[in-house]
């Protein structure tokens, strides 16, 4: 051991019949999970953890390809002052960076929160705000009569009775213990996304103490630890050898102490499948195939493209969908009772199914050109 046990050896020492003392280094604890707020899940996960950090940029981007199209009385139109907006909503972002901030902020947050920058009650500039900043005001009813926007230390409040356009849009996942507030995929995956961590955390401060397992030391001299020895050789070996930080740490063993190795080696743990099973539950709570992000062991699709398929099907069409009505019901007033609905026409993942689609309504003979068009979505 290092000279502190070689000094600590001179105290007096109790004789007793017993000659080891075994003492175990480490036990089981409860685990110790992250904070679950807006700001320790994006830190621990979006802006530290890769499989996160994937997950959030592939449904944000893959949405924001979705073009969004006016539908005014049942006629879809490319070219609307709604349009116009939407494309550049303000002076500082391009429509696309917009709407993948509402994207992104629903995965992580379950919340998204768009402004409407009103002149002459007409809405003239779109502004996306941090989910952290803004805490809902409730009426007497329980029902938000606005909201306070916290930044730099200044609150100021938005309203949502203004006509037509409330002054701020909320965009939420659903929640199902919160009245007003949204769950992000980012919540669910917390465990998950722990576990991910946890074992990276544990790798790498074993690759850099080059790694040795948990056990117990024995002490076979003649006689016993006093209490005073024992108490002070647990307390320094917890402080100096326990613990991630110190995962491998080697020891120098004196006077009669032995090492013994109780717990799992790194090896027989397998650290790395229990990263990729982490990393799997992670894709899953966002909804995305594990295939598509590389962790082997997945063999849910036969192929990329029917993966590819499946999440534009199961997880960013329904996306965009209700971004498009809260979008639509929230701006629509504004710009003559419009609704936004999104085209998935150029999507090259949809285009077979498309195609399959526009076999089966024009096979059908007793259906009249316009509702063919109208069941394809084209208009008359």
């Amino acid at each position: 051991m290092p000279n502190w046990f070689s000094r600590m050896m001179g105290a007096p020492q109790e004789t007793k019949a017993a000659p080891q003392t075994l003492m175990a280094l480490t036990a089981m604890a409860d685990p110790s999970w992250s904070r679950r707020g807006f700001v320790s899940l994006a830190s621990q996960g979006f802006m530290r953890n890769p499989v996160v950090y994937r997950c959030v940029r592939m449904i944000a981007e893959a949405a924001n390809r979705v073009p969004l199209v006016v539908d005014e009385g049942g006629r879809r139109l490319s070219e609307h002052p709604l349009l116009t907006l939407l494309a550049r909503p303000n002076a500082r972002l391009a429509g696309s960076e917009l709407l993948e901030q509402v994207y992104a902020y629903l995965q992580t947050a379950g919340n998204a929160y768009l402004e409407a920058g009103m002149v002459d009650g007409e809405v003239k500039a779109i502004y996306g705000l941090r989910p952290d900043r803004l805490r809902v005001n409730l009426g007497r009813d329980g029902y938000p009569l606005g909201y306070g926007y916290t930044a730099g230390g200044r609150t100021r409040q938005l309203r949502l009775d203004t006509a037509p356009v409330a002054e701020l849009l909320h965009l939420t996942l659903f929640h199902p213990l919160d009245d007003h507030y949204g769950m992000a995929p980012l919540e669910a995956a917390a465990q998950s996304l722990d576990i991910h961590n946890a074992a990276a955390e544990w790798n790498k401060a074993l690759l850099d103490n080059a790694a040795r397992p948990s056990g117990a030391l024995v002490y076979s001299a003649e006689g016993q630890l006093t209490e005073a020895q024992f108490t002070r050789l647990k307390a320094e070996l917890e402080s100096g050898f326990s613990g991630a930080r110190n995962a491998g740490r080697p020891m120098v063993l004196e006077g009669g102490l032995d090492w013994r190795a109780m717990a799992l080696s790194p090896a027989e743990m397998d650290f790395i499948e229990l990263k990729h099973t982490a990393a799997r539950e992670i894709a899953l709570a966002f909804g995305v195939p594990p295939m598509l992000l590389g962790i082997p062991g997945d063999n849910t699709y036969s192929n990329l493209v029917e993966a590819n398929r499946a999440f534009w099907r199961t997880t960013v069409m329904p996306l965009v969908r209700r971004v498009a009505d809260d979008l639509g019901g929230w701006l629509g007033p504004g710009f003559g009772d419009v609704a936004l609905v999104p085209d998935f026409d150029g999507i090259e993942a949809l285009a077979e199914e498309r195609g399959q689609l526009w076999a089966r309504v024009g096979a059908a003979e007793f259906l009249s050109d316009d509702e063919k068009r109208r069941m394809l979505g084209i208009g008359s």
